[in-house]
């Protein structure tokens, strides 16, 4: 069992109550970690913090701000093991996700250091004589990052550090299912030498996220905020922001569609389906919720793909490697069990794995999913998979855009240009032509359309989401005015 403490002003911290909530591991229910519940007392403190190291930090040169971002990086590689410890503790997540999510963590980190002197304006033509018209981008302020548990250092790196490298000062808002995972980035950047106040990390008990977070939110001194989680609180969320005019990022659920048309590589379709569906036991953003196959190619499609399932190995990730570790809880199982038997009880067919009653739950498929059964539409965030047969490329479109989501998306055929046209006609922010439809680069624009959240993380998009553009004009000659 881990104690963890908060980081406020460079300070760790208990709650200002003294209270602490637990978290336990999902397959044996031991105490994983115990850290602090903090009160709105100790939220308002941490904007505080921020706020009182914004000047400086936005100040500081962009090459000293990128050798920070860069030993971070570096002090987060080298959390590998420590990290792959926490994620199994915590989630049940395998060695093999929590590796990946340590690579691409330190890679945010490095394309976050880069982006440090790419933070650029323009000259704007002004129809004023002698008037310099500048449009220029500028620190907005302090930040707060709310991170999930599905991939914790990919997606708690994501949430500050792109904001760090335009200058602004962070929160990073735990969650409350990983909270000594998330600790660890925070460690690695305190280590690598962020003055005080720069980052600040607040965990919370599940029951006081809400009121911990509008105190946040309410705060003047906050100016961003950027969550990464289910569309039910990406909408608590985004009230909350409005209610005070905080322009927010929101990346939230998905139903990833993976089309398979009548000329696509089956071998490379299935290799694909395989990673996107069960990489971290389906509990990703993009993972790959429904495989609609054109009835062409399906049975042979259908028969390869349950070869591959069939034989991926699930376990204890603490015993041992796996590519299937636990889900996160037992309420997924509970809920993928439901998801099971509706869609048996309408015509689908079970083609391998099914029902479980732990949270170790094996690669499962469901065939001929219609649009009557529940999994047809809702997301099963686990190894829970909808194949839905499809005739044609008309019926594959209107398949792929029928769901509330719109995150991520791929499409596999041999016909470049027809498989382009399709991935152009699905409604999503991310589509993959002939790749998985998990797949994400620090450098690239993320997020989705629909339900599934707006704005963008990542690269340039990433720099106009967290800085303020600003018009500044500067009069070089004598101005005539009317009057």
């Amino acid at each position: 069992m881990t104690d963890i403490r908060m980081l406020i002003g460079g300070e760790p911290r208990a709650a200002a109550n003294g209270a602490s909530f637990e978290r336990r591991n999902p397959l044996d229910h031991s105490v994983a970690t115990r850290a602090p519940a903090a009160t709105a007392a100790d939220a308002v403190a941490a904007v505080d913090a921020a706020a009182a190291a914004f000047p400086a930090w936005a100040a500081m040169g962009p090459g000293e701000r990128r050798a920070l971002l860069l030993k971070a990086s570096r002090a987060l590689e080298a959390k590998s093991d420590a990290i792959a410890a926490a994620m199994a503790a915590e989630t049940g997540a395998s060695g093999i996700w929590a590796g990946f999510n340590v690579r691409l963590g330190a890679g945010i980190l490095l394309e976050a250091a880069s982006l440090t002197t790419q933070i650029t304006g323009e000259l704007i033509p002004s129809d004023v004589p002698g008037n310099v018209a500048m449009a220029v981008r500028q620190p907005a302020g302090v930040v707060l990052g709310i991170a999930p548990w599905n991939a914790p250092v990919i997606l708690g790196v994501r949430a500050i550090a792109t904001p760090l490298a335009c200058g602004n000062t962070v929160v990073l808002k735990g969650s409350e299912l990983c909270p000594a995972t998330h600790g660890l980035i925070i460690e690695a950047l305190q280590e690598a030498g962020l003055p005080p106040g720069v980052v600040n990390f607040v965990t919370n008990a599940p029951a006081d996220a809400g009121a911990v977070v509008e105190a946040m939110v309410a705060h003047p001194a906050l100016r961003r905020v950027n969550f990464t989680g289910s569309t039910r609180v990406g909408r608590l969320i985004a009230q909350t922001c409005a209610k005070y005019l905080k322009p927010a990022v929101l990346e939230l659920g998905g139903k990833a569609p993976l089309v398979v048309l009548d000329d696509a590589d089956l071998d490379a379709a299935v290799t694909a389906a395989t990673f996107g569906a069960f990489a971290n036991s389906g509990q990703i953003c993009m993972s790959t919720e429904r495989i609609i196959v054109d009835a062409a190619v399906a049975d042979d499609f259908v028969e390869r793909l349950a070869g591959r399932a069939r034989g991926l190995p699930l376990g204890d990730p603490r015993k041992g490697p796996v590519v299937l570790g636990s889900v996160v809880d037992m309420g997924t199982v509970e809920r993928c069990n439901a998801l099971i038997d509706d869609a048996l009880a309408k015509g689908a067919t079970l083609v391998c794995g099914g029902k479980t009653d732990n949270t170790l739950m094996p690669a499962t498929l469901l065939d001929r999913v219609s649009a009557d059964m529940r999994i047809y539409r809702e997301e099963t965030f686990a190894p829970v998979k909808a194949i839905v047969r499809v005739r044609g490329i008309e019926e594959a479109i209107a398949c792929a855009n029928d769901n509330a989501f719109g995150l991520a998306a791929a499409v596999f055929g041999r016909d470049l240009a027809r498989a382009w046209q399709v991935a152009s006609r699905i409604q999503s922010g991310i589509c993959h032509i002939n790749g998985p439809t998990v797949h994400d680069e620090a450098q690239m624009p993320f997020g989705g359309v629909k339900d599934s959240g707006y704005g963008r993380f990542g690269g340039k998009a990433g720099i106009e989401a967290f800085t303020e553009l600003r018009w500044i004009t500067m009069q070089t000659t004598p101005r005539h005015y009317p009057f």
